[in-house]
């Protein structure tokens, strides 16, 4: 019978305590869970936003030994700059600490969600996986009639003639919308570029919906190089440092008890919900809708 190494009675963040002979070395890989739209973070709207992700990511890269990091991505997409703030944050991090960096797709790495995913050295999504929509979209309501018909005046005042330029109380203007078409098409680009320089010889550039904001299932992104394989995180972690390694969570730090108390009675007395964050919800669902799920 065998004895137990000295690791085996002490918690992890002891270790340091024990020789270095006497301590037991299994790959360990952080992993941190990227799961929601991307965008502003709201009481109604919880997902991705730089200033969330940050301390994750730098938790993640700073765990001592690590064999590699992965991220576990769930994601419509949303905003382009916090997707991409996202993107280059990992990709700093994986190049200053000269770590391997793998993405796992749960549901969907869609849009943002699959720019996130760029920034993984490999990729791997499920057979039901939603990938791709690289593409930028932009949506709105116009309530311009719906104000007319009930008599309502709006009334904007600029010191800019472009200042309210796509409001949706007033009629849609079509330069309002060229200048908006125009600045998609920029991010579009930027977008494809990532893409394109990420996945490399990879991708089956002939394709002509590759960019075109379409998406696919698992087995499809395979072929069309957008992902490396199929398979969960376990599986292929296991596959790739062996049977022993540690899957490490990195976990967002809880807000202070009193904190979550207050912020529970202060939204227990509030008997009105902010608009913004009512259409942040709408819009956070549609963005789910849209890739069917």
């Amino acid at each position: 019978m065998s004895a137990k190494p000295l690791s085996a009675y002490l918690p992890e963040r002891l270790h340091f305590l024990i020789p270095a002979r006497f301590r037991t070395r299994h790959p360990v890989v952080p992993v941190v869970r990227l799961s929601g739209a991307i965008g502003a973070v709201m009481p109604l709207r919880s997902g991705l936003a730089m200033a969330n992700v940050a301390p994750l990511l730098e938790r993640a890269f700073a765990v001592p030994n690590a064999s590699a990091v992965a991220f576990v991505i769930n994601s419509p997409g949303g905003s382009a700059a916090q997707s991409h703030l996202i993107y280059r944050r990992i990709r700093a991090f994986a190049e200053e600490k000269k770590l391997p960096v793998f993405a796992f797709v749960e549901d969907a790495a869609a849009s943002g969600g699959y720019m996130i995913a760029c920034a993984a050295d490999e990729i791997y999504a499920d057979p039901a996986s939603i990938v791709g929509s690289i593409g930028v979209v932009s949506a709105s309501f116009g309530f311009d009639r719906l104000i007319e018909r009930f008599g309502i005046e709006r009334r904007v005042h600029t010191a800019g003639d472009n200042k309210a330029m796509l409001d949706p109380f007033q009629p849609e203007n079509p330069k309002d919308v060229a200048r908006l078409k125009a600045l998609q098409r920029s991010i579009h680009e930027v977008f494809e570029g990532l893409v394109r320089s990420r996945r490399g010889e990879k991708l089956q550039t002939d394709n002509e919906e590759l960019f075109s904001g379409a998406f696919w299932v698992g087995q499809e992104a395979v072929s069309l190089g957008l992902v490396d394989g199929l398979g969960d995180i376990r599986s292929i972690l296991r596959q790739r440092f062996g049977d022993k390694v540690q899957l490490r969570m990195i976990e967002p730090a809880r807000a202070p008890l009193l904190g979550r108390l207050l912020g529970r009675r202060d939204a227990g007395q509030s008997s009105l919900l902010d608009p913004s964050e009512v259409l942040g919800a709408v819009e956070e669902r549609s963005a789910w809708s849209r890739l069917g799920l």
